[in-house]
């Protein structure tokens, strides 16, 4: 595989604004980076800086005001709205600070749900999610709806549904923000795990500067810049 191969998303040039009564508020401001295949990038900054915009625009959620992305070496301007959407589907995964899990259905259904979507045949469906589950240590709870689970294995069951369709990346917005510390770190494990099992890129918004260290590297976005800390 070449340099250029083990990139699954690249920024160039990210620009972001809003109106803002009758001026334009820069959020982000020239935003340039690479993810390589199995890294783990932490994205940090204080509250309001823009991270979670910046996650959007590189997740195909949104679109920037300026500057390119692309995705598994594929640019992304000019893709109608289908094509955006097929792209952000085979390449990423997402997992936010709440799991959006849907409640009636089991951590098997829920996880499968994906893969359903795509038709998949229920029982190949199925033993892939069982397989995911059994990756973050769920294997006793598949039956489980998310009322029954705990928050980290709520949280981990996330993990595992952002990773069964196989995605290059993983975009995860503030994914432990709402458990306690050890319980973080259980699913920072699973994270872990699951990077280097399959060689999926993890991009992770967090204020905890402990788990921030922990990744393999490190961006900064304050007053619009994006910059390597």
């Amino acid at each position: 595989m070449s340099e250029a191969d083990d990139i699954v998303l690249a920024a160039s040039g990210v620009t972001r604004t809003f109106a803002q009564g009758g001026s334009r508020l820069e959020v982000i401001n020239d935003a340039s980076f690479v993810i390589r295949r199995g890294e783990m990038v932490a994205l940090v900054g204080p509250s309001g800086s823009g991270k979670s915009t910046l996650l959007h625009i590189v997740g195909l959620l949104e679109r920037p005001s300026a500057g390119s992305i692309e995705l598994t070496g594929r640019p992304v301007a000019g893709l109608a709205d289908a094509a955006r959407t097929a792209l952000r589907r085979s390449a990423l995964g997402f997992v936010y600070q709440y799991h959006h899990l849907l409640p009636e259905f089991s951590a098997l259904e829920n996880v499968a749900m994906p893969l359903s979507i795509r038709r998949m045949p229920e029982t190949q469906a199925h033993e892939r999610a069982r397989a995911m589950l059994a990756e973050v240590g769920l294997s006793h709870r598949v039956e489980h709806r998310p009322g029954e689970l705990s928050g980290g294995e709520r949280q981990r069951c996330a993990f595992a549904r952002a990773m069964v369709t196989a995605p290059a990346c993983v975009l995860a917005d503030e994914p432990t923000g709402n458990l306690d510390a050890q319980t973080a770190d259980e699913v920072f494990e699973a994270m872990v795990r699951l990077s280097d099992s399959h060689g999926t890129a993890f991009v992770l918004v967090t204020h905890d500067a402990g788990l921030a260290a922990r990744m393999g590297r490190v961006l900064e976005l304050a007053e619009g810049k994006l910059r390597p800390r």
